[in-house]
């Protein structure tokens, strides 16, 4: 079947398909072959690596305390990030100099700076400038860390999204009596959140994943610093790294499939009904007699 993009391949190019997907198999299960001899060589897939991963002791005491906190950094994080994104994405397409400017320089400034760097200067003045506890600090430092940075792309993915909109929309609102801050509010931003979710949700994923840095820098205690003790005990660096990757996909496909379930949700919930209003249904729409006043009009006309 042909489309307006690209025309559908012939004999010739589907078996060319078809060989370059067998090719790649055959090198993917050679990749997977030599990893595994290379493995089985340095005794790494010895049960004994692999056994206390079976027991409570390894879960309860190391890698769930560390989930549990990868995942309180990273939802405080993200429900801090994504207002202030949504604030600054906003507040640089104001007409007002006074307002953009700013709201760009910070912007600019915090999306150009590492987030690991973030995080060990915000380590710095929580342990110079206030009051924090030494016991609490890594986990301040990670999340402010985290917020400046991602809130400064996301305020870009926020910003992207409404200026995608046609500015027909915009000019309707105007058109009707919408002042800015209803038209932003109320036609703007419910639009723009559909076409924005997908690189939302891919911002949220970098944000768990980042708490690692945290981790490794500041000692704080999450899932990658609680492998590394569950390591030193047990011997088994390779497994525990193996274990803790799974985890970390596991937990992001579970956010990736409650975003797509929900940016489907968004998309069926905007769909017409397709129902026709009879006469009766527009006089009940319409109690003012607007079509009256509009005929009326249109006979002084």
């Amino acid at each position: 079947m042909s489309s307006v993009l690209y025309d559908s391949p012939g004999p010739r190019a589907r078996r060319r398909n078809v060989v370059l997907s067998a090719v790649f198999v055959v090198l993917l299960a050679l990749a997977l072959w030599w990893v595994w001899q290379k493995m089985d060589d340095k005794q790494q897939l010895k049960w004994a690596l692999w056994e206390p991963f079976t027991t409570s002791e390894a879960w309860t005491t190391y890698l769930l305390p560390g989930l549990g906190n990868t995942l309180k950094a990273a939802a405080l994080a993200m429900v801090i990030a994504l207002p202030l994104g949504a604030f600054f994405g906003i507040s640089r397409m104001s007409e007002h100099r006074w307002v953009r400017v700013p709201a760009g320089v910070i912007v600019e400034f915090f999306r150009s700076i590492p987030v690991l760097l973030l995080m060990l200067f915000a380590n710095e003045v929580y342990a110079r400038s206030s009051g924090v506890s030494s016991e609490d600090r890594p986990m301040y430092a990670v999340v402010t860390g985290l917020v400046l940075y991602n809130a400064s792309v996301l305020a870009e993915i926020v910003r992207a999204g409404i200026l995608a909109l046609p500015k027909g929309q915009t000019e309707a609102a105007y058109a009707i009596g919408l002042r800015k801050g209803q038209t932003m509010t109320s036609i703007l931003l419910p639009q723009s959140v559909t076409a924005m979710l997908p690189a939302i949700v891919s911002q949220l994923v970098v944000i768990v994943k980042d708490t690692a840095l945290g981790g490794v820098m500041i000692g704080y205690s999450e899932l990658l610093t609680a492998r590394s003790t569950l390591a030193a005990n047990y011997a088994n660096v390779i497994p525990s790294f193996i274990v803790v990757a799974i985890v970390f996909i596991v937990v992001n496909f579970i956010l990736t499939s409650f975003a797509s379930w929900l940016e489907g949700r968004l998309r069926r919930s905007k769909r017409s009904t397709g129902a026709v209003l009879g006469a009766e249904k527009i006089e009940d729409l319409n109690p003012a007699g607007v079509a009256g006043s509009f005929g009326a009009g249109a006979d002084r006309i």
